[in-house]
């Protein structure tokens, strides 16, 4: 039985395949026209999916997409008419696509599938999304709770998984949004909306959460359960082209801060008080999903599922015994949602959880290429290499690693979802106190306050961090441990914004925040065996098991891909070494980039 899910149209556009419940391939439409968050037809991840099991579309059984397009478009409709004229504008921009394109999804499937005779679903958004947080978890019963911008009209919804069926229980409806209102924060500090949430997070740290009262008074009125109403007069994304409004401008003291313009400490102060209140919102869901469903077991998805810091919070509070959290959360991993709905719930196909191990294999369910295909690109492009033995490969780039170089690391299936987990990843040493800003400045070209993650052995992530369980995916964050924490000093104590951000604060300062916390990918050896050598041969020789890891692309690209990919990224920015499969590139070898112009200028700045 093959399933193809299909998730467009809105962000992240994806296509997974599932057979017999078995989760094969799954990949984002992004990667392949390289294109950042890619919201069109995903022609090219459908093609991946079928090329990697040598189907063709006449032999899948059902295709699955992630939501009720005539549903959603009712929800646009109505909201236009109860803002008219208001939202003419936007009415008149959004309308050409929807009758062109968005509201056909089974003509463009005939139109792109040519020869599949089966049969179409579409599951609402939100049981996709519920459907890909509880399927692959390693759970047999376990609560969910999805939240994210909005669906068809669902923005929030919890229910519980038990077995193969799913049952929501409560949701909230647009326009009363957790994830718009993340975003019309986003989009008033400055960054681009469905990008730049997560540098929203990552600013936090650096400010006090000083307007997070008014965020909790006037921007939203949150019951003790969690369920909440927004005040819509302070925003705008109902009816016009931008998230806020005049008056949400004049409640925090001005217009929104220009993209690329110097931040500010009340953007800081702004994006601090803004996690903080979702947080809180987030907290009380939790507690009152434990109390209404007794179970002990949550998950998660949908794009606010991706905010790691409110995850780590979920944890700590030990409103839970354990969480899972799908690695695509956001509108890619629809895509895989709405194929496992269809296994189990259509077709009512058993379902037997392992407790140990969840079905997502480590989201390594992309495009792979052999070491001969790796052979044959570089020959043909006369690009330098060394070949190295397999065995070789991991204590070669620990030493290099050790020895401050930035390496490009491109290895087996590429990722599903938005973080790099050690197949398509940038390497460096985390005990540096130089890394982070080169690997910012020079490698990513991104802004200095980031920061990297670490990928630390699953079997020694308690001995760095403040957690107890494993992290595969990089979405939970934790505190590096107080023994390897250093102390600031009375002066550095008195620092504020970005000015805490050259403090060595612990003996892994690369990848340690502000505030102490990182995070944390746990590397295993059963899901990614040449990735957990690297760093078991890094901690037998240097006696530490964490280095960064960061994604392979530099800002406003996304993830690399194939060969070429790798090496153009590599070539175009500072890294000192790539390694693609058992064959490595000195950067000092290499011959210029032919045909290369002016590529900074032509990347979007998000």
């Amino acid at each position: 039985m093959n399933i193809l899910g299909i998730s467009a149209y809105y962000h992240d556009s994806a296509a997974c395949l599932v057979q017999d419940g078995d989760i094969i391939s799954a990949a984002q439409e992004e990667r392949f026209t390289r294109k950042k968050h890619d919201h069109a037809f995903p022609t090219n991840a459908i093609q991946f999916c079928l090329k990697n099991s040598n189907l063709n579309p006449a032999d899948l059984d059902f295709i699955a997409f992630y939501d009720k397009p005539f549903l959603k478009f009712e929800r646009i409709l109505e909201t236009y008419l109860a803002y008219a004229p208001k939202g003419i504008r936007s009415f008149l921009k959004a309308i050409p696509l929807w009758m062109k394109q968005k509201l056909w999804i089974k003509e463009q499937i005939a139109e792109q599938l040519t020869g599949f005779q089966g049969e179409i679903l579409f599951p609402e958004h939100h049981a996709s999304h519920a459907a890909a947080a509880f399927y692959p978890a390693p759970f047999q019963e376990a609560a969910f709770l999805t939240i994210d911008g909005v669906g068809e009209w669902t923005t929030t919804s919890f229910g519980i998984g038990k077995d193969n069926q799913l049952q929501i229980l409560a949701d909230i409806h647009f326009p009363h949004s957790i994830g718009l209102l993340y975003s019309a924060f986003t989009y008033y500090t400055g960054f681009k909306v469905n990008s730049g949430e997560y540098k929203v997070m990552g600013l936090a740290p650096y400010g006090e959460p000083k307007y997070k009262d008014l965020i909790l008074t006037e921007l939203i009125d949150l019951k003790s359960d969690g369920s909440f109403r927004l005040n819509l007069d302070y925003f705008d994304y109902c009816a016009g082209l931008r998230m806020t409004g005049e008056k949400f401008h004049r409640l925090f003291g001005g217009p929104p801060r220009k993209p690329e313009s110097k931040l500010t400490q009340r953007d800081m102060d702004l994006a601090r008080s803004v996690q903080e209140a979702v947080e809180e919102v987030v907290l009380r869901m939790a507690r009152h999903i434990r109390q209404e469903t007794g179970q002990k077991k949550l998950c998660l998805a949908g794009g606010v599922a991706l905010n790691c810091v409110a995850n780590g919070r979920i944890l700590r509070e030990q409103i839970f015994d354990n969480l899972w959290i799908q690695p695509a959360a956001g509108d890619a991993g629809g895509a895989l949602g709405a194929a496992l709905m269809v296994w189990y719930q259509y077709l009512g196909n058993q379902r037997q959880a392992d407790e140990k191990n969840d079905f997502q294999k480590g989201s390594f369910l992309g495009p792979q290429f052999s070491n001969p295909e790796i052979e044959t690109y570089l020959k043909e492009n006369s690009i330098p290499f060394i070949k190295l033995e397999s065995g070789e490969v991991p204590e070669k780039i620990a030493d290099l690693i050790a020895s401050e170089k930035v390496i490009g690391w491109f290895q087996g299936r590429m990722e599903f979802g938005p973080r790099a987990l050690g197949a398509r990843s940038i390497l460096g040493d985390a005990r540096s106190s130089q890394m982070q800003e080169t690997m910012n400045l020079k490698i990513k070209f991104r802004e200095s306050f980031r920061p990297f993650a670490p990928s630390v052995l699953g079997e020694k992530v308690s001995e760095y961090f403040d957690i107890d369980r494993s992290s595969p995916y990089m979405l939970l964050v934790a505190q590096v441990t107080p023994s390897h924490q250093r102390a600031m000093t009375p002066d550095q104590e008195k620092l504020f914004g970005l000015e805490k951000l050259k403090i060595t604060r612990s003996d892994i300062p690369a990848v340690t925040h502000v505030d102490y916390s990182a995070r944390i990918q746990t590397v295993h050896r059963d899901t990614n065996p040449i990735y957990w050598e690297l760093l078991n041969k890094f901690n037998e020789k240097y006696g530490c098991p964490v280095i960064i890891n960061t994604s392979f692309n530099v800002r406003g690209e996304p993830i690399v891909c194939t060969p070429e990919d790798a090496w153009r990224c590599f070539m175009r920015t500072n890294m000192d070494y790539l390694v693609l499969g058992n064959f490595l590139l000195d950067k000092t070898s290499q011959p210029p980039l032919k045909d290369d112009k002016d590529w900074k200028a032509e990347f979007e700045l998000d």
